[in-house]
């Protein structure tokens, strides 16, 4: 099972290529036969998302399982799946992420890599900044709200 957490501080290189951090790495599944392949998606903040192959075809599944005679469900599945791109690990742990996903998260050299249990966050860090709890008494709450059931 795959477990990401913490933050991590990284660059990327002038071609736009980032590489994953060791703590990462690790974590991701053994490839079946090829490479390392991870998913690379917009999300829903202004981050990218990061999912193992394993991972990314659970969501799929879910998503493209939808009605396609839906419309909210066509939109849903158009715009979740467009904003999606397959890409490969090289031997040095770096993979390319699109200029056009570099471009929806506003990163430019600085990124800061966050672990949500079964994927990563990337993100710019003054916006990532900005989506983080300032209070403790509110991250009180939401825990009390959601993990006390």
């Amino acid at each position: 099972m795959t477990f990401f957490t913490s933050e991590y501080e990284c660059k990327l290189d002038a071609k736009g290529r980032l590489v994953l951090p060791a703590r990462i790495k690790t974590q991701l599944p053994e490839p079946d036969g090829g490479g390392q392949e991870l998913v690379i998606r917009r999300g829903f903040e202004q981050c990218l998302i990061i999912y193992p192959m394993v991972e990314f075809k659970k969501v799929f599944s879910k998503i493209s399982g939808l009605n396609e005679f839906n419309e909210e469900y066509r939109k849903l599945q158009r715009n979740f799946l467009s904003g999606v791109v397959t890409v490969e690990l090289d031997s040095n742990g770096r993979f390319l992420i699109p200029k056009n996903m570099l471009t929806y998260a506003q990163i430019d050299k600085d990124a800061i890599l966050v672990g949500t249990g079964s994927k990563v966050e990337v993100w710019n860090p003054s916006i990532y900044e900005k989506h983080l709890i300032q209070d403790p008494g509110e991250l009180s709450k939401l825990a009390e709200k959601y993990l006390n059931e």
